[in-house]
């Protein structure tokens, strides 16, 4: 599942509590100072935002007189507008593929791979959208053994006892365990009923298919329809802190999260449909069985891969939308997270292909609760472990305690007291005019954990592009803050290319910058703590505090180490 802030944990809350009757919704024009697009870049010091100091980093650099080489940063997500003008000319081209040729010419068992590949695509182009989660498929793929009278559970070999563990923690979830009431579906539709009849008033009286809360908010009107309309969509916005999100895109992630609590609420009485197999017809159940997939890497409307994407390569200095991290960096996609949870044997299988085809850091922006099948990614975390690969994971929006709460993927082998040391988990900072009322450096959805995340960087109203070749937008999640993490990793390895993973998660940890104020712990009102209570530095990254520990590193061309780190 991406990890942007897409969830109904948040904002479903209001509606359901909220929704009627319209007369209490408040109006008028909030005066409130809002964020300029890109202050994840800008520097504390100098511009009064807790960025990344980009401008610092790359004045070092010209200081310095360092030389850029291109680095490859391979992006696992939903996929990507190739046709984007601020991304177009920055994506990863296979020098030994020729394009659309329908022959698999640098014979790696992906035809036409030309700027990376769609594990989640049929042969005959078709592509999977949409999927369940990994709890239903899990509790139903192990029912008919596990929900039987008297099981008799001492009698349960080893690999049995651990699906049983795994299938019971899924049945929880599927099932539920009458400590949750639950959504009152029938009131989110009406909710979404309504706020479709509202967004049909409000275009007709505004005039145009397309605003934001922004632009709702000093709109006037006499009509008492488009009055209410207005309340409806206002207190919806402001509410959740979305004043510069569009209708089209409210809309769109309503729609989409009522369906996907329509789809949870049908997984109690029937097993998911196996979208995923209707569609790539692999044998999902062996590992060997990897030469599957398609070409087609934009597949629809790749919103969250785009966005993720120019946040790290958006051309910088072109006058067009936003600077991105990198000037020097092709992107690789690789489409591997549908709408709904990821397959651990996509995800493991996109890793080695980043590796295989000259990846130095992988972005990860996505994440779910259970992995039937992690040793298979853990034997690709290995695999990149040993190549030189950087992995960037973002922490997730469940305001969780990722020390003690599960989250995959991650960088402890199952089955083994391994950690990886390549690995680099990522919590979403904030800033207090970000989300109002919240008042915190921290994000309010952020997972968090002293022990499991390293670093916290910006990841509310982050701007970057999204799909239709000129558009450009902000989302908000710990997708976000990972590839701000990943974009910095890659600037690092431009102008020190001999870097091991591990000397570039050293300088992004210990560059990080420590905030001189507490923090609200995610998930509360008002519970304070430092942000060292939070993750492993203490801090939010910082490309110029983490370029200039680069600096002082000593490096061998050509040799990555990796060095043993075992979980306590």
């Amino acid at each position: 599942m991406n990890c942007s802030l897409r969830s109904l944990k948040g904002w479903l809350i209001v509606v359901l509590i909220g929704f009627f009757p319209l007369t209490m919704f408040a109006q008028g024009t909030s005066a409130k100072k809002d964020l300029p697009k890109g202050w994840h870049l800008l520097d504390k010091d100098q511009d009064g935002y807790y960025g990344i100091s980009l401008a610092k980093a790359y004045e070092f650099a010209k200081l310095k007189k360092l030389k850029s080489k291109t680095v490859i940063v391979a992006v696992i997500d939903s996929g990507v507008d190739t046709t984007h003008e601020d991304l177009k000319d920055i994506l990863w081209t296979n020098p030994k593929e020729i394009p659309g040729n329908g022959i698999d010419d640098d014979g790696n068992g992906y035809v036409d791979d030309v700027h990376g590949w769609n594990f989640i695509g049929g042969k005959d182009g078709t592509n999977v959208k949409d999927d369940s989660q990994e709890e239903a498929r899990v509790y139903y793929a192990y029912k008919a053994q596990f929900e039987v009278a008297n099981l008799d559970t001492a009698s349960l070999s080893p690999a049995d006892k651990e699906n049983y563990h795994w299938w019971l923690k899924a049945r929880k979830t599927v099932i539920g365990d009458g400590s949750d009431n639950g959504v009152d579906l029938v009131m989110l539709h009406q909710a979404l009923k309504a706020s479709i009849r509202s967004d049909s008033i409000l275009q007709q009286a505004i005039g145009r298919a397309e605003f934001t809360g922004n632009d709702l908010d000093t709109f006037q009107t006499k009509s008492t329809e488009t009055r209410n309309a207005k309340s409806l969509f206002l207190y919806l916005f402001k509410a959740n802190k979305i004043m510069d999100m569009t209708n089209k895109a409210f809309l769109s992630d309503f729609n989409e999260e009522v369906e996907s609590e329509d789809k949870k609420e049908s997984s109690k009485v029937n097993a998911p449909e196996d979208s995923r197999h209707n569609i790539v017809k692999d044998n999902e159940k062996d590992f060997t069985d990897r030469y599957y997939g398609n070409n087609d890497i934009m597949a629809g409307e790749p919103l969250h891969g785009t966005h993720v994407s120019g946040i790290i390569a958006a051309i910088r200095n072109n006058g067009k939308g936003i600077d991105g991290i990198d000037d020097n960096v092709r992107i690789m996609m690789i489409r591997a997270v549908p709408n709904g949870d990821e397959h651990d044997k996509d995800i493991a299988l996109a890793i080695r292909y980043a590796v295989d085809n000259g990846a130095r850091v992988i972005n990860m922006s996505f994440g779910k609760n259970l992995s039937p099948q992690k040793p298979w990614v853990d034997s690709a975390v290995l695999y990149a472990e040993s190549k030189g690969v950087l992995l960037v994971h973002a922490a997730g929006n469940d305001s969780y305690d990722v020390d003690t709460a599960d989250n995959f993927p991650n960088p402890h082998f199952r089955h083994s007291t391994y950690t990886a040391s390549n690995w680099i988990t990522v919590g979403a900072s904030s800033d207090p005019l970000a989300e109002p009322g919240t008042d915190s450096y921290t994000a309010s959805f952020s997972n968090y954990g002293k022990a499991e995340v390293d670093v916290f960087a910006p990841g509310v109203k982050i701007y970057s592009t999204l799909p239709g070749g000129k558009n450009y937008g902000n989302e908000s999640g710990t997708s976000m803050a990972s590839p701000v993490v990943t974009g910095v990793a890659a600037l690092l390895l431009e102008f020190y290319p001999n870097l091991t993973p591990q000397q570039v998660k050293y300088c992004l940890v210990k560059g990080s910058v420590p905030l001189t104020v507490k923090v609200k712990k995610p998930g509360t009102q008002d519970e304070l703590v430092n942000l060292s209570d939070l993750s492993v530095s203490g801090g939010i990254v910082n490309a110029y505090e983490a370029l200039k520990l680069a600096s002082t590193l000593k490096t061998k061309k050509g040799e990555y180490s990796t060095l043993t780190n075992k979980k306590d």
